[in-house]
């Protein structure tokens, strides 16, 4: 008896995958320049496996995707999931990728595997990185060891948790990783293995529900360095309903800064510590976090740190919740 095929939906929002530019050339592009139809007729035939189908959400590079943009993709797939579609592949710009997995993470309501790819190069460069990372992210969308494992990011034979992976090159094709923690598995081809899970709430089991929502609370990131004027948080409170530090080491920032802080926790505003390092771990720590608005990100970069206090904010704006769903999410 004939097996039946997978119905996997790609919904492809442009970026350096469909980027076009000078004929074997990786530095100089448009992105989004190819349409769907384009982008799947450079990767080998899948067609004896999967049955494919899907749409043009956008066609921007990644650092034009909007927060809407967001709430749209996490919506349509919640909508879809409910047919007979077994899974989803997002072609995504690499710039901004890591955000819009967390954020689906957070806010997909499936089992069903939803994953992530997009390239280095640009379709028209020689030795263009795209068409692997697609054939591998719809052959990992249709196994069935993808389901339940949250939002994944499928790039250069790695498998990553929506959560955990970050960019960590500028060029190289093989431009991401989980930091201090290893990726969930491998890809071969079209097959997939899996070593690792991530613990982290995520999917079904998370408490974020975007269906009504149309915009998310404000939240802004400040970068602090030597002799960074506190102002900045002044100025920053004023216009959001909370903020992203990115402190040095593990989440840190001067004297002067704490004194602004404090200041904000009569205002109600939530300031989550995180670290421009890029890996470890921001804990609690009573000497920068002499106010009780002040939250460590843990494992989080600033960027995800952001997601998950705008979220948050949407449910509570009490500083001990929020610190709650930090240590869950």
């Amino acid at each position: 008896m004939e097996e039946k095929k997978k119905k996997i939906y790609i919904l492809a929002t442009g970026g350096t995958i469909a980027g076009r530019g000078q004929e074997g050339k990786t530095a100089v592009y448009k992105a989004g320049g190819l349409n769907l139809d384009e982008l799947l007729s450079t990767i080998p035939k899948l067609h004896d496996q999967v049955e494919m189908d899907g749409e043009q959400m956008l066609s921007v590079d990644s650092n034009n995707v909007t927060v809407k943009d967001w709430i749209q993709m996490a919506n349509r797939i919640n909508e879809l999931s409910k047919t007979d579609i077994d899974g989803f592949v997002i072609t995504h710009g690499t710039d901004t990728m890591d955000e819009t997995a967390y954020f689906l993470n957070l806010t997909v309501k499936t089992e069903k595997p939803v994953i992530i790819t997009g390239a280095m190069r640009p379709a028209t460069a020689a030795s263009a990185d795209g068409p692997l990372n697609l054939y591998q992210a719809i052959s990992l969308a249709a196994s069935s060891e993808a389901w339940g494992q949250g939002v994944l990011v499928c790039f250069c034979d790695s498998i990553y948790s929506g959560r955990d992976v970050q960019k960590v090159n500028t060029f190289k094709t093989d431009a991401f990783n989980e930091k201090d923690l290893a990726c969930l598995g491998y890809m071969r081809d079209e097959y997939c293995y899996f070593y690792n899970k991530s613990l982290a709430v995520h999917t079904v089991r998370s408490m974020f529900d975007v269906t009504q929502v149309k915009e998310l609370p404000r939240v802004d990131i400040l970068y602090f360095c030597v002799d960074a004027n506190p102002d900045l948080l002044h100025f920053s409170a004023q216009h959001s309903k909370g903020i992203v530090i990115c402190g040095t080491g593990s989440g840190d920032y001067s004297e002067a800064w704490m004194k602004e802080i404090a200041k904000l926790e009569d205002k109600g505003i939530p300031v989550v510590r995180a670290s421009r390092i890029g890996s470890g771990v921001i804990t609690e720590n009573k000497y920068f976090e002499q106010s009780q608005n002040c939250i460590p990100a843990y494992t989080l970069p600033p960027q995800k740190a952001r997601i998950l206090l705008s979220l948050s904010l949407l449910y509570t704006n009490q500083f001990e919740e929020i610190k709650k769903i930090f240590q869950r999410y």
